[in-house]
């Protein structure tokens, strides 16, 4: 990879390479992990470039630019990073027993994603599972036709998805839209005056972010803000359910507050913390926070030069943008995962390159609204999804996956962890990947349960 691809990223923001750019990637190239997609090079590309956005804001703060640098196998880690924490010296749970692929009447095979437990009993009871077993959900799929059952679960409020291949995605009419999509796009929701960074010695110093998100895109987004100074504030409302493990991967730097818009109150809350908020990031479905309220106009309305960012799984546009969907799902409909293993034994690549790379890119799109926020003003959009992501990283072609590694030597893995003490116990985790020359990227404060902190901004 050199650091073209960074660049090509930024230029979708409208941000073009200048002669003082210092980004230098470092370690070999892929394949890193048993995979044919250029998971390093496509993760490298997406920090690289959310690298120099930092530097680009402390350019603005400072009169000075930074020094970028990114190693390839940090960044192809960091597309699992959730896998390496561990709480007090073990190993979270992260995955429903139910998960997975399974074979079809019609040679086919469906992923379902039964995390949620919602999602869980709706899967078994829409397939018509005589017992809560992988053995009794296998037998129910398998008196399905793949494209019966997918459209079943889709319908049902549930998720899951029928593995393609390339050839039949971009085929497909929501492969033919997305096809039609950039990989970030940005756009211009409303008029405010030009507004400078407060006073910080940070990049983000200064900087409050809503993030209105779960599960690993969105999450990541926040957690890439708060480790460049950003005040993050993670909300969530009780009656959502939330993979408490993935806090310990997401949630370092943030604070983490309830927050219900079901009821008047909690939608005044909101409307509060957006009065005085500089991003506001949601990783809903389309048109989802819109109906109560909170679509990006709305809430540029309430607080002019707002850069809100929106993360989804299958785009603002095309006859599958309602849809829900997880990295797993979007792997297996766009052909990732039989070209992984194959069409009649797909399997999934040893990353959630989707999650991580739109959670970059949601960063990326936020720092970049406010570079344009400080220098012409404005309020602004940026819109990220996991299929834009994957139809982007399919587009970097393959390599021959037999030269990568189950894992990374244990030295060269201990070197990209660290470990904190807070109120979720002792985590070993990732560590920042992006090394900057003045600001090297940290946390301020420990991962915290949700609900931990009140719905206000800190002091």
């Amino acid at each position: 990879m050199n650091r073209t691809l960074s660049h090509e990223i930024l230029a979708l923001l409208g941000r073009q390479k200048r002669d003082d750019d210092a980004l230098e990637l470092t370690g070999s190239g892929d394949p890193v992990f048993r995979t044919p997609w250029r998971i390093a090079e496509a993760g490298a590309a997406a920090l690289g470039a959310v690298g120099l956005a930092v530097s680009d804001l402390w350019r603005l703060r400072t009169g000075r630019p930074q020094a970028v640098a990114v190693d390839r196998h940090a960044a192809a880690a960091s597309l699992r990073s959730n896998t390496y924490v561990l709480c007090n010296g073990e190993r979270p749970v992260s995955w429903d027993p139910l998960t997975g692929h399974y074979p079809t009447r019609d040679g086919r095979h469906m992923f379902l994603h039964t995390n949620h437990p919602h999602h869980r009993a709706g899967a078994l009871r829409i397939a018509g599972a005589a017992a809560e077993t992988r053995e009794a959900l296998a037998a129910a799929v398998a008196k399905w036709d793949g494209l019966a059952i997918e459209e079943a679960i889709a319908a049902g409020g549930c998720v899951g998805g029928l593995t393609r291949s390339r050839d039949e995605w971009n085929a497909h009419p929501h492969g033919i839209a997305v096809a039609g999509l950039p990989l970030i796009d940005i756009v211009q929701i409303g008029d405010a005056p030009a507004r400078p960074l407060a006073k910080g010695d940070r990049p983000l110093s200064g900087v409050r972010a809503l993030d209105l998100t779960r599960v690993l895109a969105g999450p990541t987004s926040g957690r890439v803000l708060a480790e460049n100074g950003a005040d993050v504030l993670h909300v969530v409302a009780p009656h959502l359910p939330y993979q408490t493990e993935l806090l310990m991967d997401t949630g370092h730097g943030k604070r983490c507050t309830w927050v219900d818009l079901r009821d008047s109150a909690g939608a005044e809350t909101l409307k509060g913390l957006i009065s005085e908020a500089d991003i506001f990031t949601q990783g809903y479905r389309p048109g989802t926070l819109a109906a109560r309220g909170f679509s990006p106009e709305q809430v540029a309305a309430l607080r002019p030069g707002i850069v809100c960012v929106s993360i989804c799984a299958y785009g603002h546009d095309g006859p599958w943008a309602a849809r829900r969907g997880f990295d797993s799902i979007v792997q297996n409909v766009t052909g990732l995962a039989a070209t992984q293993g194959s069409l009649s034994s797909p399997r999934n690549l040893p990353v959630q390159a989707l999650d991580y790379i739109a959670g970059y890119l949601g960063a990326l799109g936020a720092m970049a609204g406010l570079a344009r926020r400080i220098e012409r003003g404005g309020s602004w959009h940026v819109r990220v999804s996991l299929v834009q992501v994957a139809h982007w990283l399919a587009g970097l072609g393959t390599v021959d996956a037999a030269a990568g590694m189950a894992e990374l030597p244990d030295d060269e893995l201990a070197s990209l962890l660290m470990e904190s003490d807070g109120p979720l116990g002792h985590l070993r985790h990732l560590k920042p990947v992006i090394r900057l020359s003045d600001t090297p990227p940290f946390f301020a404060k420990p991962a915290e349960p949700l609900g931990t902190s009140p719905a206000r901004w800190a002091a």
